[in-house]
């Protein structure tokens, strides 16, 4: 008998798991350890509902990769059983390799390493595990496999990935304008040359895509309470690591050991819940900079900050680090940790790298960017940047 299965998701509804292959990989400890994950790191501090977890969005993106897939067979496209199920699974696991509170902590638990990397060596870990079954879903997560449209759908400026995090986090933050029409530009979904591209009826959907995300990005993403929640929290991390600040479990070691001494195997028994453990143990750190930075988050105590076109003058970080110093009574290094400067940026829309090609009715083929009136041109090309001070409110 098949293997037929069904899971309850609260943004589409019924997602069918019909590969006992697939539904082994769900169950497995790797992929499990993703429901103690937050999709949306610090989010739900400032947007109450955005707990939803990295595992809600890798069966998300699952279930839109069989959506897209199924739509491509439907229009004459071939994609064999065995290509349809290795896609999935690359799409499953595309995540995997995240460590505690997603992108807020990449590069900071574990230096060096991004969650592609990790997510490469689970991947590989799996494959011999399952006897090699894996090797397909690799192939096409690395884009190694023939058929480049199956990793576009994977890693694009079009891919799935991008249509789950942007449906499921306004749907969880209750932000409208992150909506998207991403049944329809499935539906408008087609294979050019090997390329995956969109039929000339989706472009509207298409620039509303790329709208929407450049709107959460500001709207949610980088949100300047989010974005002091999270440098927060990263500063967590590094200050303990200095001062080899002790914490229960597994998660000392990331703390106190170099990242060498560390295997595959412990990275994937830390999650959130052992950060948050040792934010509260360390409360009452007696480091006055880690114990500030830790009761404000426990505390939702969130540091200032303030977005501006340039870059912040240094006599404004300098007057709030030395009020910052009389005010705790600490040095000026110290004060360094509770007041500091950054930068923000986002792309609507990657004209070098990645593409957006849209198929017209005679053939030709233009990038979104060059369709005669379009929404997204050079206007909105490159990175726009913003400069930021965060700082210990007084």
């Amino acid at each position: 008998m098949p293997f037929h299965k069904i899971i309850n998701d609260p943004v589409y509804g019924f997602i069918t798991i019909d590969s006992d292959l697939v539904n082994h990989l769900i169950a497995h400890p790797y992929f499990q350890r993703l429901r103690r994950i937050h999709q949306m790191a610090m989010a739900h501090l400032v947007y109450p509902g955005a707990v939803h977890s990295r595992l809600h969005h890798a069966l998300g993106a699952y279930h839109l990769m069989r959506c897209a897939l199924q739509e491509l067979i439907n229009k004459g496209f071939p994609i064999s059983e065995e290509e349809l199920e290795a896609a999935e699974i690359a799409i499953l696991l595309h995540d995997i390799g995240h460590g505690p509170f997603s992108h807020a902590l990449e590069n900071t638990l574990a230096e060096g390493m991004h969650h592609e990397e990790i997510s490469l060596l689970l991947f590989k870990e799996l494959n011999q595990l399952f006897e090699g079954k894996l090797q397909m879903a690799m192939d096409i997560f690395t884009d190694n496999y023939p058929k480049k449209f199956l990793h576009q759908l994977v890693s694009g400026q079009l891919d799935v990935d991008r249509m789950d995090y942007l449906t499921r986090d306004s749907f969880f933050t209750g932000v409208n304008e992150g909506v998207i029409a991403y049944d329809r530009i499935l539906k408008m979904l087609t294979i050019h040359e090997g390329e995956l591209m969109v039929e000339e009826k989706g472009i509207y959907s298409i620039e509303k895509f790329l709208v929407s995300r450049r709107l959460m990005y500001w709207q949610v993403y980088l949100h300047k309470t989010v974005l002091s929640a999270e440098q927060m929290l990263k500063r967590i991390i590094k200050r303990a690591k200095v001062i080899h600040a002790e914490c229960p479990g597994q998660l000392n070691k990331f703390i106190n050991e170099p990242l060498q001494n560390i295997t595959l195997q412990q990275f994937c028994a830390i999650d959130d819940y052992d950060v948050v453990m040792a934010i509260k143990t360390w409360c009452s750190h007696p480091d006055k900079i880690l114990s500030v930075l830790c009761e404000g988050i426990i505390n939702r105590s969130l540091f200032k900050v303030k977005y501006y076109n340039e870059p912040v003058k240094e006599a404004m970080i300098t007057e709030q680090r030395h009020a910052i110093m009389s005010k705790l009574e600490i040095s000026e290094e110290e004060a360094t940790w509770l007041a500091f400067t950054g930068e923000a940026s986002s792309s609507t829309y990657n004209f070098e790298n990645e593409h957006i090609h849209i198929l017209f009715k005679d053939g030709t083929v233009k990038d979104i960017s060059e369709v005669d009136d379009a929404l997204i041109n050079e206007n909105l090309k490159g990175n726009i940047k913003k400069y930021y001070i965060c700082y210990l409110r007084s």
